[in-house]
């Protein structure tokens, strides 16, 4: 070869040495960064110049030219990236699953100091007192007082349980405002990366970093499958949607329901909508929603996968009550998967028929006739009342000469009341005077009946928590049931939680050690490389020194 081509060899050399040297000092420069993939440089021999062609001999006579630099490559495995992503985005769901049961099991617990528990056993004992004297002024006092007490704590528990519901509320609007804002970003990363890309002579390494970075994010909030075109960008559909494309990026629509204020994941592009005279959109999102709330969640069905569902999930769709329980399709369909709706809805069950049995009692005992446990217009004294209701209006065709209306529907009795929770309230006349609860009736004997039905009211062994529950409890071991119903499924919950973290952890480990960064590797391919480099230079030293001998010699 030529001396003048040897010393393009021996630059090629140094042209990739320095190179391979910068990569090195970049890996070990972004050791620490968030998302940093481990980049490899990739060399490659220049094209042959093929001095003669012998097809007797072994091979052509040919010159190398050198090495070339051929391109910088992120060290990656797309499978364990694949497989880490829908793990995380389980540990997410069961996590989130796992801090609402967390947040219950709370709520059903302390409340400035007293508890919902200590609140039923209160009244249960007071009613045992007065089985034993119906007639003491005292009993009855203690008696409605502990009814208030009662009504109170468990409208302290609801209302915890409706405010945590507006809590998951506001975190599913925060969920889906961040999955739309990473969704812009990585169109925004695609566009990027497609610029410094298209003339093939360089790799945006580190921006491809930043949006397989936000790709890890999206998976932990939602149930993601992605790929890359032709042209290097990342297309994502979300929950089997198109959400990102090469063009556009399809952002989550929230639907709020005027009723309950509560905030629906829509896909804007399946929704139909009108416009009204402000110019607004009004949507119908029937067709539309982000979640198949009723499909059964299981790992089987992939239906298990990312944090926005779960808390979607968890906060349900309205505010639950006994109602729900009482038709089991109806309970399947809507209250079973939703952990805040299922415990509101068998929470307000326990203290309906509380209510209701003890106004049922009370309304069976009294006598219009004589006045014996009733009002003075003569309908019948009930220690519960209803907040928003007409309550008894007079009607002459019924038995006890007073009809019962209730708020939503037009003739229902005392024995099948609507009452709920945040609409109970004790009868204020009661408060004032409790004494006016007499159980002594016209011939002045104690009424001993009432305060044994009572009783046997709250023995009763006719109570399930729900409909999916065979297993009968009375009113005084039924909150016991719930609360552990409660602990037990939040014990379960954890365990998967747990178990998914530990998955998610092994395959990050197995991941890190593809695209990780190791100091040592790093440093013996600075040392390899350096070597490289001063090889080269000493070579380009020796070609330098026979130029510079050749032409002092013929100079001569």
């Amino acid at each position: 070869m030529p001396l003048m081509g040897s010393i393009y060899v021996g630059a090629s050399g140094l042209q990739t040495s320095q190179n391979t040297l910068n990569t090195t000092a970049h890996n070990l420069s972004n050791m620490d960064t968030t998302g940093y993939v481990r980049q490899q440089a990739l060399l490659g021999t220049k094209t042959y110049n093929t001095l003669s062609v012998n097809a007797s001999a072994v091979s052509n006579q040919q010159v190398g030219l050198g090495v070339y630099y051929s391109k910088v490559r992120q060290v990656r495995d797309e499978f364990l990236d694949i497989t880490y992503r829908k793990e995380s985005g389980r540990s997410s769901f069961y996590e989130t699953s796992s801090d609402a049961l967390s947040e219950v099991e709370t709520l059903l617990g302390e409340f400035d100091g007293a508890t919902f528990q200590g609140s039923m056993e209160d009244f249960w004992e007071s009613i045992q007192e007065l089985s034993k004297d119906p007639s003491s002024t005292v009993v009855q006092g203690l008696f409605v007082q502990r009814a208030s007490a009662f009504i109170e704590s468990a409208q302290a528990v609801y209302k915890g349980l409706s405010d945590y519901q507006d809590n998951l509320n506001l975190q599913v609007e925060n969920k889906v405002n961040e999955i739309n804002t990473i969704g812009k970003q990585i169109q925004t990363l695609n566009n990027q990366i497609l610029e410094i890309e298209v003339g093939g002579t360089e790799t945006a390494n580190d921006l491809r970093d930043q949006r397989n970075r936000l790709l890890d994010e999206l998976s932990t909030l939602a149930n993601i499958t992605y790929k890359t075109d032709l042209e290097g960008n990342i297309t994502v559909k979300l929950e089997g949607e198109p959400f990102v494309t090469a063009q556009d990026v399809y952002e989550i629509g929230i639907f709020t329901d005027d009723a309950t204020g509560f905030h629906t994941p829509f896909w804007k592009q399946n929704a139909t909508y009108t416009v009204n005279s402000a110019g607004d959109r009004i949507y119908d999102i029937t067709n539309a929603k982000v979640f198949d709330m009723t499909k059964t969640i299981s790992t089987e069905l992939d239906s298990d996968v990312g944090g926005l569902k779960a808390t979607v999930l968890a906060r349900g769709d309205r505010r639950a009550n006994y109602t729900d329980l009482l038709n089991k399709d109806i309970y399947d369909k809507d209250i079973s998967q939703s952990i805040v709706m299922n415990v509101q809805a068998e929470f307000d069950q326990l203290v309906h028929g509380v209510v209701t049995k003890v106004n049922e009692i009370l309304a069976d005992a009294s006598d219009y006739t004589t006045g014996y446990l009733c009002n003075e217009d003569g309908s019948p004294m009930q220690l519960f009342t209803k907040i928003a209701s007409d309550g008894y209006v007079p009607d002459i065709t019924e038995p006890s000469g007073f009809r019962y209306v209730d708020e939503n529907t037009a003739d229902r009795y005392a024995t099948e009341t609507l009452y709920s929770i945040p609409n109970l309230q004790i009868n204020g006349e009661l408060l004032k005077q409790p004494s006016k609860l007499s159980f002594i009736k016209e011939d002045d004997s104690v009424d001993y009946n009432v305060a044994k039905q009572l009783k046997a009211a709250f023995e009763e062994e006719i109570y399930t928590l729900n409909p999916n529950v065979q297993t009968k409890s009375n009113l005084v071991d039924y909150y016991s049931n719930l609360v552990s119903q409660v602990a037990n499924s939040g014990s379960v919950f954890r365990s998967v939680s747990t178990n998914q973290k530990a998955t998610v952890s092994s395959t990050d480990a197995a991941r890190e050690q593809i695209i990780g960064v190791s100091q040592d590797e790093e440093l013996t391919n600075m040392i390899k490389f350096q070597n490289a480099y001063n090889a080269a230079s000493r070579y380009i030293n020796v070609v330098d020194e026979m130029l510079e001998h050749l032409v002092n010699s013929l100079g001569a």
